[in-house]
């Protein structure tokens, strides 16, 4: 029962020290921060042109971009996990009586960091190359809110994923799955334009709703019922993530 209780500063610790270790790792903060802005850059003027939308590209294309943050951000969650794991780290920690929840919410919760780091400086270079969000306050923070949601699920589905890997290259080979998702979604294109095979799926898989809602949340156009499947694929990740990592974790410390 101690392994699943959150207790507030044995997680207060891990989540300062995970912290640390992504400043320290400046090549992956770097690339975690830079890669979505230049993808972002590499889609408006590159591929913007071609694809029609019926508003700028860089307008249609920043919600995707967002997703992709976390995507890149959740790779290095599951990496640094597997290598707590790997390293001895595990069973240091678990010598001063912290429990899997505490050490995993340490990794989460860098990852949130970090994803929300990332995701101001796309904001800010999208706005500089022509994104123009115009919404009342209130809709800037359920977009938040629904944005915040998605990093957490992705983030604690991704610790599990490093619970799952032997390695760290396998760690970060599982989050191409998290890395793929917003691609064959509305992310970049409308689904109208897919085969019908593809389009089935773009339609209802995870990504989807959560661009949705945050597209029409910052540009200020109807959301439908977006946000409240947006939240429940969410939540769904987010417990599923949750019961990996409680049935995986006795399994790679025993």
């Amino acid at each position: 029962m101690s392994e699943l209780t959150l207790r507030p500063i044995h997680a207060a610790v891990m989540i300062g020290r995970c912290v640390r270790l992504s400043r320290r790792n400046v090549d992956a903060l770097l690339t975690s921060l830079l890669l979505p802005v230049i993808l972002m850059l590499l889609f408006v003027y590159l591929f913007g042109g071609a694809i029609e939308t019926g508003s700028a590209y860089v307008t249609y294309v920043v919600p995707g971009v967002l997703l992709l943050c976390a995507g890149f951000g959740a790779a290095g969650t599951a990496v640094s996990v597997t290598i707590d794991l790997t390293t001895g780290m595990i069973e240091r920690l678990r010598t001063m009586d912290v429990g899997a929840t505490s050490i995993l919410a340490g990794h989460v919760v860098a990852s949130v960091a970090r994803n929300t780091v990332s995701t101001v400086l796309v904001l800010g270079v999208a706005v500089a190359i022509g994104f123009r969000p115009a919404v009342a306050p209130l809709r800037w923070l359920a977009a938040a809110g629904v944005l915040l949601l998605f990093l957490l699920a992705v983030s604690w589905l991704s610790a599990a994923f490093g619970l799952l890997a032997r390695t760290p290259e396998a760690a970060n080979g599982y989050t191409f799955i998290v890395m793929f998702l917003p691609y064959p979604s509305s992310a970049f294109v409308p689904v109208e334009t897919m085969p019908g095979w593809l389009r089935g799926f773009a339609e209802h898989q995870p990504v989807t709703p959560v661009i949705e809602s945050l597209r029409g949340l910052l540009l200020d156009t109807p959301v439908g019922t977006a946000p409240t499947r947006a939240a429940a694929w969410c939540l769904a990740l987010l417990a599923l993530a949750v019961l990996l990592s409680a049935l995986l974790f006795p399994r790679r410390i025993a």
